[in-house]
């Protein structure tokens, strides 16, 4: 299993390979999750994305990566299953994650994922001036401008990936 270090050493060099616009911050781990992190460092959550790692829960094992708004809900149940072609799936627990990853929960970056794994960007993401995402490692995060997304070969923006929160 690879280190916190090495898997952030892992997405520095796809962003460079990809020729990704960039800036990271290194960040108190203790404030990587979200919304700890847009209140610490004066982020607006509404330009926040969280990268979520999706499983299906039946048949052959299947995953996919979904990245919305901090503010909004990631439609696993509907949009995201029939992205996937499954019959059932949910969130993907922290050690899934990190097994498929190499990456903890509050730490995953579509950067330095699997180059087999599908990832699905919510296309109202593309109206934002920038977005923050996770750095690989809790201890980093990653600001840049979402069409820097389209870089990655296995990425595709999707209407509708998310709902607004309840």
């Amino acid at each position: 299993m690879s280190t916190p270090d090495q898997i952030e050493r892992q997405v520095v060099q796809q962003l460079q390979a990809l020729g990704v616009v960039y800036e990271k911050f290194e960040i108190d781990p203790d404030f990587a999750d979200t919304a700890a992190f847009c209140e610490k460092y004066g982020f607006p959550m509404e330009k926040s994305g969280n990268t979520i790692v999706v499983a299906s829960k039946r048949g052959k094992k299947k995953h996919c990566a979904c990245i919305v708004a901090a503010t909004d809900r990631l439609d696993v149940n509907k949009r995201v299953k029939g992205l996937m072609e499954v019959s059932r799936a949910s969130f993907a627990g922290a050690d899934e994650t990190m097994e498929l990853t190499g990456m903890m929960i509050g730490g995953v970056t579509p950067f330095g994922l699997p180059s087999d794994l599908p990832v699905y960007a919510d296309a109202k993401l593309s109206e934002l001036d920038y977005v923050i995402l996770g750095g690989g490692s809790r201890s980093s995060k990653l600001k840049l401008a979402p069409s820097e997304l389209d870089k990655l070969p296995n990425l595709k923006f999707i209407e509708r990936l998310s709902m607004p929160p309840r």
